[in-house]
């Protein structure tokens, strides 16, 4: 080898001798660390959040040097999927207009909430689920899981948010134009919290985006690689992922990496 890379033995044998650089030395740290943050997330971060989350921990390194690391490491977070609507927006109810007209940067908490429903697939059948999140901090304020899509599904997720955040007056309400929304049930429960209504447009998913994605969070970090054996289970899972993970836990970009109740109690402080 030493004579076709026209290299000398002694060369050769000095470089077998001699340790670690210690820029090698650090990157085979941090190369653990990332391995630790890859482990505890569930493999649920690329490059981004594990690049937020190190700085968190005290760390000062550039996010093209963990690019380089997760790809040695030969880690990746999960990818985007697609996933079908649950939408039913032919029926005769009565829609709202559009007033939040996509502007998703809210300035304080229990302002604007946005809400939908999706469902999940287990052994036993689909579980659906609906939340409802403050855009403020994108923190699910409320959610609610059942074998059902009925009016009481996104109901409940609303009395939940209600109970935890007692929002003032005023409060607008986003949703789709689903029949569950426009049904005279959450209609009325609206008007008991004297909160104003919002619709998306018809067949527009980009009127609610900031719900939908975390919908497309939660399916691709927790679903992607699981079906899991009943709804028991399934539920058990997106209680830990909502309450554990996602709400004190998951790096936001669009809040600077911030998880929702930092973000949140950063606010409260300013």
């Amino acid at each position: 080898m030493c004579r076709v890379l026209d290299v000398s033995a002694s060369g050769y044998h000095s470089w077998r001798r001699r340790p670690p650089s210690t820029r090698r030395q650090e990157d085979a740290l941090l190369q653990q660390r990332i391995q630790g943050i890859h482990v505890r997330t569930k493999g649920r971060y690329g490059a981004p959040r594990i690049h937020a989350e190190l700085r968190a921990e005290g760390v000062r390194v550039s996010r093209k040097r963990v690019t380089r690391l997760i790809r040695a490491s030969r880690l990746s977070g999960k990818g985007k999927r697609h996933w079908v609507r649950t939408t039913d927006s032919e029926h005769v109810l009565p829609v709202s207009l559009n007033l939040l007209e996509r502007q998703f940067h809210v300035h304080h908490p229990n302002q604007v909430w946005a809400s939908d429903i999706t469902y999940l697939p287990t052994r036993e059948g689909w579980l659906y689920l609906a939340v409802t999140l403050d855009l403020h901090s994108r923190a699910v304020v409320g959610y609610a899981m059942e074998a059902h899509m009925h009016a009481s599904l996104p109901l409940a997720a609303l009395q939940m948010a209600a109970s935890r955040r007692d929002p003032p007056p005023g409060l607008l309400h986003h949703s789709d134009r689903g029949s569950q929304y426009a049904s005279r049930i959450f209609q009325e429960a609206l008007a008991r919290l004297r909160a104003k209504e919002s619709m998306s447009r018809k067949g527009d998913c980009w009127d609610n985006a900031v719900v939908e994605s975390f919908f497309s969070s939660l399916k691709r970090e927790l679903f992607e690689d699981n079906i899991f054996e009943n709804r028991m289970v399934a539920r058990q899972a997106i209680f830990e992922y909502i309450e554990v993970f996602y709400n004190r836990q998951r790096r936001h970009s669009t809040l600077g990496y911030l998880t929702p109740h930092e973000f949140e109690r950063q606010a409260k402080a300013a």
